[in-house]
């Protein structure tokens, strides 16, 4: 049985200003198969913390958790010292705790202020309509021109998000994502399917966006991570191995063991 190396307890986090996102033993089974187990976490607020580990370590299993999207068999979630173990996935994003996915989730259709003006009238808790008039549409212009610009698609304004080269539909879908105001951002894989230009673009738009919000990412491009994340945890089969710096964790024989096959480097 593999013991976490950081376990921090309920007492010692609770109410914290430091710890913006944490679990407490956090588990999940599926019929007897335990996909996390025992997951004790620590989000310090206005970091980059990654989530890394093996194919099947129980990554995307723990954003569900963090987001509702499964229920936790047991343990504890904290986000700004409230319980949210049994909220509901609208009630967590309406704390500022809000996820993007690996696959691009644009609406491909539709245009890319469309698709933003979607996304701040669902942080209004309005219904979109096309139809509406350009008079009320044209009240969200500035907030939409401001996320455009601050993930460099203004000048796509009026571009069929479908005709978005791959990169820019990440950035499209980062800014959809920023339209509902997180807190804390949990990115899965934002450069899953992406060349390395692109990946240079996505990675200064995370950072851009790290200098005032928390973000958690699951990602498995080691110099991204390097280069990006204050902190990482490292998991496998479900439960929590490591957690360190990258320099810390890279030089861990388990870690090295368990996930980079005998390798340490950053590529």
């Amino acid at each position: 049985m593999i013991e976490p190396k950081v376990a921090p307890t309920l007492e010692q986090s609770v109410g914290s200003v430091d710890w913006i996102l944490e679990t407490h033993d956090l588990c999940r089974s599926f019929g007897g198969f335990y996909a996390v187990r025992d997951v004790s976490l620590r989000v310090r607020r206005g970091t980059v913390h990654a989530l890394i580990g093996p194919n099947g370590a129980g990554k995307t299993t723990v954003f569900n958790l963090l987001t509702k999207f499964l229920q936790p068999t047991s343990g504890t979630i904290i986000l700004n010292g409230v319980d949210i173990s049994r909220a509901r996935p609208s009630d967590v994003a309406q704390k500022g705790l809000v996820r993007s996915f690996q696959i691009s989730a644009v609406f491909p259709h539709l245009t890319v202020r469309e698709n933003l003006e979607i996304a701040l009238q669902r942080r209004l808790g309005t219904t979109f309509q096309l139809w509406r008039s350009k008079a009320v549409l044209r009240q969200l212009a500035p907030q939409v021109e401001r996320l455009l610009e601050s993930v460099g698609l203004l000048t796509h304004i009026g571009d069929v998000a479908a005709n978005l080269p791959y990169g820019r539909k990440r950035a499209l879908e980062l800014a959809t994502t920023l339209a509902l105001d997180p807190e804390v951002l949990l990115l899965d894989e934002p450069m899953a399917g992406l060349g390395r230009e692109d990946i240079k673009l996505v990675t200064g738009l995370i950072r851009s966006v790290a200098a005032t919000r928390t973000v958690l990412m699951v990602e498995h491009n080691l110099s991204v991570v390097a280069d990006l994340s204050h902190r990482i945890t490292v998991l496998t089969r479900g439960r929590t191995l490591v957690e360190g710096t990258y320099e810390e964790v890279s030089r861990d024989p388990e870690v090295i063991a368990a996930y980079m096959g005998g390798r340490h480097d950053r590529h």
